[in-house]
Order: C-alpha cells, then structure tokens, then sequence
C-alpha cells in the first residue's frame, strides 16, 4: 500500500509539473482565410457552417475551449489540428494548384456526405458543429459548383 501512495504521489507531481508545458497553438489571423473565400464564394449560411465546423482544425485560426489548458488535452487538440490542416488548410489555399483544389473540394464531398466530418469527437464539445441534413445539403451543392469552376480552368502544368 505504501508503494501505491508513492507511485499516485510521483504521477500527481509530474500532472502538475505537465502543466507548465504546452504545445504551440494555432492562433492566425482570420485575413489568412479571406482568400479562400473570395476564390470559392460560398454563401452565408455555407460561410457560418465553414466557421462554426471547419476553421478550429482545418485553419491558422483555432478557438481552443477551456479544457486546452489542460496538459495532455492540449497534446491531443494540437495532434487534430495538425492533422487536420494537412488534409486541408483554408489557410494557405492559395499555394495549391488547381488540380489539388479541385482534389480536395472532391475529398470535402465525399466527408460530409458520409459523415465523417466533422469529427465526433469535435461535435460532442461543439454540438453547433452537428450538421442537419439540410446543412449537409448546402455544402454539398456549394461544393459541387465550386469544383465545376475549377473544372473549367486550364489546368497548370
């Protein structure tokens, strides 16, 4: 028993020392999106579902919640976002050819028509986050006519 106190002592001593440290966070500016916008022109409601689901793991722009404060909770945020902005940046959209744009407006089609974004583990702390099948809709259909422009652009060589 007494070693049990002493292992629970040295794992509380090194939670709190954990505490101190953190991973970098993801806070941009929100002009890095402006130009993501302007090229794919969604409309209103399609630009409040992109703020209220997609810019927290997919921009340089994170509203991180209260429990980011907690170590490892904040390891585990950094990994989604990271994650996430590799599979899609709003942020650096510009930097992308065509082809990739029109790749990932595909693959963002085939996600929320199945669902799988945005994440669970995202919309359990952000129930504003669930899409209603009508949202769905809307951003498909935006989707669908942004990937038609890119379409019809000469593609880069």
């Amino acid at each position: 028993m007494k070693i049990l106190k002493k292992i629970l002592l040295a794992l509380l001593v090194l939670f709190v020392i954990a505490q101190f440290f953190g991973p970098e966070k993801n806070e941009g500016d929100l002009k890095s999106i402006e130009p993501f916008l302007a090229e794919t022109n969604p409309p209103a409601d399609v630009k409040r579902i992109l703020e209220e689901t997609c810019y927290d793991c997919h921009s340089d722009v994170t509203r991180y919640p209260w429990y980011n404060n907690i170590t490892p909770v904040n390891y585990w945020l950094a990994s989604h976002v990271k994650d996430g902005k590799k599979h899609f940046n709003f942020s650096d959209w510009v930097d992308n050819s065509t082809k990739r744009k029109d790749h990932k407006f595909e693959e963002l089609i085939e996600m929320v028509e199945e669902k799988e974004m945005p994440l669970p583990s995202y919309t359990w702390t952000h129930s504003e986050a669930k899409l209603s099948d009508a949202q769905i809709a809307s951003v498909i259909n935006w989707a669908k006519v942004v990937r038609i422009k890119y379409g019809l652009e000469p593609k880069a060589e």
